[in-house]
């Protein structure tokens, strides 16, 4: 598996992981597809405001899943918490993909000064819940009946973890290089 920035080269793929998430899955309450366009979009706001966008190859260069960390909220305050996201081609599940997605992404939101990563489980997905543990994230919150997709209600499992020093010392406002919280 090799572990790289995505491109814009990459956007039919995470089209089509997303939109099987979004089609057959609950990890995304989206219920509409995006489409390309959209996602391209969505990719190019989140790399412009200096937030790491990862993807995951096998050999062939067949991409296995992608992931990527943005504002959980944009108030300034919030700026030193990211949250991630992680969506795996359903041939890439329970090998390992996600975790490594996951653990590149934190040391890369930590090289950038981030000092808390939050996971927004939708479903309150089980394999999610268990890579994230795996990755070092701890329970934060559960929110009962949050979604209603697939003809059922959902919950929402919160988790969270440190990155860096996190609140042993306060931030340094010169770290983070992004756009979105300059000024």
């Amino acid at each position: 598996m090799i572990l790289r920035d995505a491109t814009a080269a990459d956007l039919p793929a995470i089209t089509r992981i997303y939109a099987d998430s979004v089609e057959n899955g609950v990890a995304s309450y989206e219920l509409v597809t995006p489409d390309q366009a959209e996602m391209g979009r969505r990719m190019a706001a989140i790399r412009d405001n200096g937030f790491p966008y990862l993807a995951a190859t096998d050999g062939d260069g067949t991409l296995l899943g992608y992931a990527y960390a943005s504002a959980f909220r944009t108030r300034p305050a919030y700026r030193w918490l990211v949250e991630d996201s992680i969506y795996l081609a359903s041939g890439a599940r329970g090998r390992g993909v996600g975790l490594a997605l996951l653990t590149e992404l934190v040391a890369r939101c930590e090289a950038l000064g981030f000092r808390q990563m939050v996971a927004v489980i939708g479903g309150a997905h089980p394999a999610s819940v268990a890579v994230h543990q795996k990755a070092g994230f701890s329970s934060a919150g559960l929110i009962r009946g949050s979604g209603f997709k697939q003809g059922r209600w959902l919950d929402t499992v919160f988790m969270q973890r440190a990155l860096g020093e996190g609140t042993a010392t306060d931030p340094d406002p010169r770290v983070y290089p992004g756009s979105l919280f300059a000024g």
